[in-house]
């Protein structure tokens, strides 16, 4: 028989190796041992000898069992101990060996130790046959447990770990395939058609097509032009392309998300955690009760046989074995972050799992989040005798030394404009814009308050203006504004109504002037919208709504929602245009931007968490019912073990199902 790397302490699930990296919310759930505390190496059965003696030992105990009861065949006490005893041990040689050496270190509380003494106790009243059958049904269970929980695993893994094991890169104009990690940045690989991306990178190419199913769960094929980002695990679809490499492959945006992934197996739900101490102290009190079922009945039964109730607390022991729950319930969450990880959502943990099923208020930023953030120029107004020509230019330039997306909006409207411009002494000034000296002129542009703060008079109609403005002044001189429109994503307003209908509140913040945000927030249908506002300001309001004792989920995507992300309930991030710095804070990862994808988490944190439940309420049911007829001299050790792998069996069944869910 072979247990598994899981067949330990009632197949406590086998944790990553590498240690997660610190999280703001890792709430010391983040464990790296066994839940007995037991490291991963010396308590593991070798599993050397495979499973055909399970199977030996089942094909003997069925047979034994044709004979007896089929052929009315009574076979002697030296035969039957002659026949099980090798079947006994083919079957549970491992789990007494393990048994064993629990024992030697006084662990006599767990469930391969309760199995021991409850088969041996079944030879010793000369119940041979059914000590036989509990141990290898007993194994059976747990054979499938192992089976179910190494599949969920590696069908985790498997749905993001497709990185190539080469790559082709252009070297002293040939191309050579090397290992990805060998590549640095900068230099030019080659995809051909039907190969997958190994790095990220810039496209050098005209134009491609991609297949970005790995990343963001979307089918759909993605049309790339040049210079435009294209990351490892895209699969090119239809002409050889080449990218410029921009990341490392250890730090390409698939690799974190790996780490992400395999992360998430380490940190445990509050459900997890609860029921490994219920584990700890349950097996002990079973113990007990089992002795006490043997012992009491001596002063107050007049009859007593003590063979009689030592099987009663025999049958006790077997079916209060707890695998069906500590295994069933972290394979639960296991299908819970598969599932997720199918549609493009990255749970860093089991325990966010949980607390997306809490959340009742979704906070969300505008612009990348519930917007594409993709801005255009759609008006150039001057003031005080300067050209359109000129505004863009000045404003262009200073504007080049953003990453924010209307600073990019304008730099491209500009063109060529700014090739060969003095740029100087750039100063971001947080919720406001910029300050800067462009060809020995000090420039400003950015919202209305930045002027305000300068003191510089400007057109009031400006405060009016719907779109987000760029306001520009030159050497401390009103010089005009430009207008810049974003575009709301086809799925926002779809996914607000989703929310609503789930009962949760939904509020916007943003540093876009309050008649954008509004404007956004009316068309979309959202409770509350707050314009105007810096980062400290986002986080204010966040907290404000955490003193209501309302469980808050933020969205956001630029580095300036980090701090709120952290501070949220459940911090959730864009992934795909998302900051690393927000992603990096996030316990919740949407991998294609899209808001949809929330009420998506919140149903799958629903669905998972139900099915846990379902599964303990199941278990704790058949168990204490089997417990009192056993107890009451009913069930048999037959009835017993049969019940306790069945209930076993539905567990991880109803568990597993958790992955096939469509959205």
């Amino acid at each position: 028989m072979q247990l598994s790397n899981n067949h330990k302490d009632c197949c406590s699930v086998e944790e990553p190796k590498k240690a997660a990296p610190h999280n703001h919310k890792e709430n010391h759930q983040h464990e790296h041992s066994d839940d007995d505390g037991h490291n991963h190496g010396a308590e593991e059965p070798s599993g050397i000898i495979g499973h055909w003696p399970l199977l030996t030992a089942l094909a003997i105990i069925i047979v034994m069992m044709v004979l007896e009861y089929g052929f009315s065949i009574v076979f002697s006490n030296v035969i039957q101990l002659v026949v099980f005893i090798p079947a006994y041990l083919l079957a549970g040689y491992d789990v007494l060996a393990l048994a064993f050496r629990k024992a030697i270190r006084l662990d006599f509380f767990n469930e391969f130790f309760l199995m021991s003494v409850a088969t041996i106790g079944a030879f010793a009243i000369g119940s041979y046959s059914e000590g036989v059958a509990v141990m290898v049904f007993y194994s059976i269970g747990e054979w499938f447990q192992d089976s179910a929980v190494s599949n969920a695993k590696r069908s985790i893994k498997a749905l993001l770990d497709i990185r190539p094991d080469s790559v082709d890169v252009i070297r002293d104009g040939k191309v050579i395939n090397v290992l990805p990690a060998e590549v640095q940045i900068d230099e030019i690989i080659q995809v051909k058609p039907g190969e997958k991306v190994a790095l990220d990178g810039v496209l050098t190419s005209d134009k491609a097509t991609f297949n970005t199913a790995a990343l963001t769960g979307e089918s759909r094929p993605d049309n790339k032009e040049k210079g435009e980002s294209v990351l490892a695990g895209m699969i090119n679809l239809n002409q050889l392309a080449e990218l410029k490499v921009t990341a490392l492959f250890k730090d390409s945006k698939l690799s974190k998300i790996l780490e992400m992934v395999q992360d998430a197996t380490a940190r445990k739900s509050q459900t997890q955690l609860f029921i490994s101490r219920f584990a700890k102290v349950y097996t002990p009190i079973v113990f007990l009760l089992a002795v006490l079922v043997v012992a009491v009945p001596y002063f107050f039964v007049a009859d007593y046989n003590f063979s009689d109730w030592l099987y009663r607390g025999l049958v006790f022991l077997v079916i209060s074995c707890p695998c069906a729950l500590v295994v069933s319930i972290p394979l639960g969450y296991f299908g819970g972050i598969g599932l997720a990880s199918k549609n493009g959502i990255l749970f860093k943990g089991s325990n966010f799992l949980d607390v997306i099923t809490t959340v009742n208020t979704v906070v969300m930023d505008k612009t990348g989040t519930l917007t594409k953030g993709v801005f255009d120029v759609q008006e150039v107004v001057v003031a005080n005798g300067y050209n359109e020509k000129e505004l863009v230019r000045i404003a262009a330039a200073l504007e080049s030394k953003s990453t924010h997306p209307i600073a990019v909006a304008v730099k491209e409207y500009a063109g060529d404009e700014i090739s060969g411009v003095k740029i100087e002494q750039v100063e971001e000034i947080a919720g406001h814009g910029l300050k800067g000296i462009i060809d020995g002129r000090e420039v400003l542009a950015g919202n209305a308050k930045l002027l305000k703060k300068f003191n510089i008079a400007y057109d009031n109609a400006i405060d009016d203006i719907t779109d987000s403005v760029v306001v520009v002044a030159i050497d401390k001189i009103y010089a005009g504004y430009i207008t810049i429109a974003d575009e709301i994503k086809e799925d926002a307003k779809q996914a607000i109504a989703d929310m609503h209908a789930l009962g949760i509140k939904t509020v916007m913040l943003s540093g876009d002037k309050q008649s954008v945000v509004s404007r956004v927030a009316a068309f979309l249908g959202i409770d509350d919208a707050f314009g105007d506002l810096l980062p400290e300001n986002k986080v204010e309001k966040v907290q404000a709504l955490k003193d209501k004792n309302l469980k808050i989920a933020f969205i956001g995507d630029g580095v300036n929602d980090a701090p709120v992300v952290a501070l949220a309930d459940a911090g959730i991030a864009m992934g795909g245009l998302g900051s690393d710095a927000t992603i990096e804070t996030a316990d919740i990862v949407i991998q294609n931007d899209q808001p949809s994808k929330i009420v998506t988490a919140i149903k799958i944190g629903k669905i998972t968490r139900s099915i846990v439940w379902q599964n303990i309420a199941l278990a704790m049911i058949v168990k204490v019912a089997v417990l009192i007829l056993g107890a009451g001299g009913v069930a048999t050790l037959w009835e017993a073990v049969i019940a306790d792998v069945g209930v076993a069996l539905l567990a991880i069944l109803n568990a597993v199902r958790i992955q096939n869910i469509k959205f």
